[in-house]
């Protein structure tokens, strides 16, 4: 291991003879510097690890020159040497930054005490610069997890995108494939169709469309839902209403949701009104912390019309298989005025 370079800044030549001796019969390297000028010049090449810094000298003394050194945010450890006993000098270097300080005498008794102070100042700042060292690791590793983490969601964002824009394009052959046909069931078959797409394709139009791809606002969610299953359905808007309470969900749960709505929403235009459409109300509320409520109601002639003929009931085993998923409690309320579906479910 290479020698620990001192620099000892003092004007009295017999005390720098005797740190010289003291410390190179300790491995160290010494040198040697008369004034403050000399020793920041010194500095000033490199390669010093400390600094033992007298405090009077002629022209600039050493807490001038403590505040040259400091200047230098790379600058090695200083402790301060001064023969006064008065506290207020030590005080002073130690407030512009040395490490630490000694009180010198002639007979040289001070220079295990130097000796240890220097010690205490290299192991010091040997500390510093491992917690800087260990503080910039911690800051990289952060800086790139959030680069890694934002590349991340805009990759997630951009496969949402992709994917709602495929839900979509499909949702809308199946439209443009129920228009043209003659045939009433097949007409109502890919309604139905369409409007299953569309629940899943709006989650990823809300995930791409979101700064957070790990939740999705329900309440925002339905209402577009239930704004589009509305405005393709034949008698036009205003049949369909919506109120919601604000719910935030994740992605997996908003899509159980949303095929459920869906469902309900068609069924209701099935049975409810067999003849024309009559007003389905789609509320979500959030009662408590983490209970959640979805109800679908209608003014329909209730449960005796719910077996339509030709039904294949396929609608009612999704709603079944998207409650598991949920883990929600289905509810059935109906009557000669009407059938009120109630899905109760939490957050998680």
């Amino acid at each position: 291991m290479a020698p620990i370079q001192l620099l000892y800044i003092d004007d009295d030549p017999a005390l720098q003879r005797l740190v010289s001796k003291e410390f190179e019969r300790h491995g160290y390297r010494v040198q040697l510097a008369t004034t403050g000028e000399e020793g920041l010049r010194r500095l000033r090449t490199g390669g010093i690890d400390v600094v033992a810094l007298d405090h009077y000298m002629p022209g600039q003394d050493g807490l001038q020159t403590l505040a040259s050194i400091h200047a230098d945010p790379d600058a090695p450890p200083v402790v301060y040497v001064t023969g006064s006993e008065e506290g207020r000098v030590a005080i002073a270097a130690l407030k512009a930054g040395a490490a630490d300080y000694v009180i010198k005498d002639v007979g040289g008794e001070f220079l295990s005490l130097l000796r240890i102070a220097i010690e205490g100042a290299l192991a010091q700042a040997r500390l510093r610069r491992e917690k800087e060292g260990a503080e910039a690791e911690v800051r990289a590793a952060r800086d790139r997890f959030e680069a890694l983490a934002a590349d991340r969601a805009m990759l997630l964002r951009e496969v949402n995108h992709r994917v709602g824009n495929s839900l979509q394009l499909v949702s809308s052959f199946l439209l443009m494939q129920s228009d043209t046909s003659r045939e009433p069931h097949v007409k109502a078959a890919l309604a139905s169709a369409y409007g299953r797409v569309l629940a899943i394709a709006q989650v990823h139009k809300r995930l791409y469309t979101s700064d957070d791809v790990r939740t999705v606002a329900l309440d925002n969610y339905l209402h577009a839902l239930v704004a589009d299953i509305g405005a393709s359905a034949a008698g036009g808007n205003g049949w369909l209403s919506f109120a919601a309470d604000p719910v935030v969900i994740d992605p997996d749960r908003a899509v159980a949701v949303g095929v459920i709505v869906t469902e309900l929403i068609i069924n209701a235009m099935k049975h409810a009104y067999p003849s024309g459409n009559g007003p389905v109300r789609v509320a979500l509320h959030a009662p408590s912390g983490s209970d959640i409520r979805l109800c679908v109601e209608d003014d329909g002639p209730g449960s005796r019309s719910r077996s339509a003929e030709g039904s294949t009931g396929l609608g009612q085993l999704i709603i079944e298989a998207m409650a598991t998923k949920l883990g929600a409690v289905v509810t059935v309320q109906a009557s000669d005025r009407g059938t009120r579906v109630v899905i109760d479910f939490t957050r998680a």
